[in-house]
């Protein structure tokens, strides 16, 4: 059933991610975020009312997830690429790391409000309850925030889906910064995904299977990710982006091996909420230098393959870590790990493509 959930999870948002990297370039963004969103409200009401008159089969769940990676394909890349618009490019870092911080934050109180529902309402309530708030969303975003329709959007589309999407590939592997980051970005999730996956079961069998501890490296992740984005977007980082993102992987490689050393939970607990911290660190720099460098034509389908890339390389890696954990202590796979990432951390400095293209616009550099 977990191997069913997160497959419903991931894999519509892999296959669709290209895709809909080509939609971000041919239309209007916002109203891709708008379809979006109301794809999902619509869906949950479906389900909501489904459960209502009695039809509570585990299988709807699994559609609801998969629609839900559906609509997070089709709008991640629209938000990535719709920023730019309205954000003047020297407040990117800024505006980024405070929406890592909302997304931290919500990550933290949304559970914490299920269940305070769940013990007051049915699931069907908490159903509509997230069906009235999408349409509130969606509402803010049609008639409070206007955004003008990129150039490419306004003229007319002569070419095929295939052609688009082809040409996306060949931008990109034709572009050396972009391939450089890429391969960087495929592999450091690979090896974060014992991080990522397997500390609740390290959890469980290092320190006791008691349900406080495991919500206790939930919520601390969260924090440190919501203290992360709030420094970032104060901070601003290094001047050079890439240098930024060398000392968040190097914190994240760190905690990593730390993770599989510590046997006290409290220090466990810390060094969780350092990687927290981190995420941001990392996130926010990487993701203003694709707005920054990438040709507006082409950001969609960039941050297409980004989501490719997002949501293939964690299970990827858990195809092999996964199995492999039954074998061998997770502590000596976050051992390896962390120090495969803290070594791959240097890679980006070493990079000369890399690091020029970190380097601050003169816009910025005022």
């Amino acid at each position: 059933m977990m191997t069913i959930s997160i497959l419903c999870g991931f894999v519509p948002t892999f296959i669709l991610s290209p895709i809909a990297g080509v939609w971000a370039d041919r239309y209007n963004r916002k109203m891709l975020i708008m379809l979006a969103d109301s794809l999902i409200a619509i869906s949950t009401l479906i389900l909501a009312i489904l459960f209502l008159i009695g039809y509570d089969d585990l299988w709807l769940l699994f559609v609801m997830s998969a629609v839900r990676a559906v609509g997070t394909g089709i709008q991640t890349p629209a938000v990535g690429a719709i920023l730019p618009q309205i954000v003047p490019e020297d407040q990117l870092t800024k505006v980024n790391g405070a929406n890592g911080s909302i997304q931290a934050m919500i990550m933290l109180i949304a559970p914490i409000i299920s269940a305070a529902l769940l013990t007051t309402a049915s699931l069907e309530t908490i159903f509509f309850i997230d069906v009235v708030t999408a349409a509130i969303a969606v509402s803010i975003l049609l008639f409070f925030l206007k955004i003008s329709v990129h150039e490419k959007a306004l003229q007319k589309q002569t070419t095929s889906y295939f052609s688009d999407m082809q040409k996306g590939f060949i931008y990109i592997k034709n572009h050396d910064f972009l391939k450089k980051f890429f391969l960087f970005f495929a592999f450091f999730f690979v090896l974060s995904a014992p991080a990522a996956f397997l500390t609740p079961l390290q959890v469980t069998r290092s320190f006791g299977d008691d349900v406080w501890r495991l919500t206790a490296i939930e919520i601390t992740f969260s924090i440190g990710m919501i203290i992360g984005g709030i420094a970032i977007s104060s901070w601003g980082g290094f001047k050079n982006k890439i240098h930024t993102m060398t000392l968040a992987a190097l914190i994240f490689g760190a905690c990593t091996f730390a993770l599989g050393v510590i046997p006290v939970f409290w220090l466990y607990l810390i060094f969780m909420g350092i990687i927290g911290v981190a995420m941001p660190m990392f996130n926010t720099p990487s993701t203003v230098l694709l707005q920054e460098k990438v040709e507006p034509d082409y950001l969609g389908r960039v941050f297409g393959v980004l989501g490719m890339i997002s949501t293939s390389m964690m299970p990827l890696g858990m195809l092999v870590f996964g199995p492999l954990s039954d074998y061998v202590e997770i502590e000596w796979l976050l051992i390896g790990t962390g120090i495969v990432m803290f070594i791959q951390g240097f890679f980006l400095l070493g990079s000369k493509v890399l690091v020029a293209a970190g380097k601050p616009n003169l816009e910025e550099s005022k």
